[in-house]
């Protein structure tokens, strides 16, 4: 994990989420979950070019359950951009880089 994504968990959502002074990207994922394996090198790589303009964390679904029951989480890996504690976009399983730029474009938009 890039030292620029913070883990988040159910008590600190709150403050590192829904009170962001800036855009947030929230990765549910699970250890044992391959496809979350598979796309924590591009959010890492993410995090490095969009760090200073969008706060990248991460929720791990096993550890922290009832925030994922708040958002309706059904499969992982899910990303789920906001603004201003407001949800503005949602991504689930392993998709391109290229649709993960297009929705931190539009988060920062």
């Amino acid at each position: 994990m890039a030292a620029g994504i913070k883990e988040i968990e159910d008590s600190s959502f709150d403050t590192e989420v829904m009170k962001s002074d800036k855009p947030v990207v929230v990765d549910f994922w699970a250890p044992w979950c391959g496809p979350c394996k598979a796309i924590g090198p591009i959010l890492d790589e993410l995090a490095t070019t969009y760090g200073e303009k969008v706060k990248f964390t991460k929720c791990n679904v096993d550890d922290n359950p009832i925030t994922p029951g708040k958002f309706g989480i059904k499969a992982i890996p899910t990303l789920i951009f906001f603004k201003d504690g407001e949800v503005t976009d949602q991504i689930t399983g392993m998709v391109a880089k290229g649709k993960l730029e297009e929705a931190l474009n539009n988060v920062l938009s």
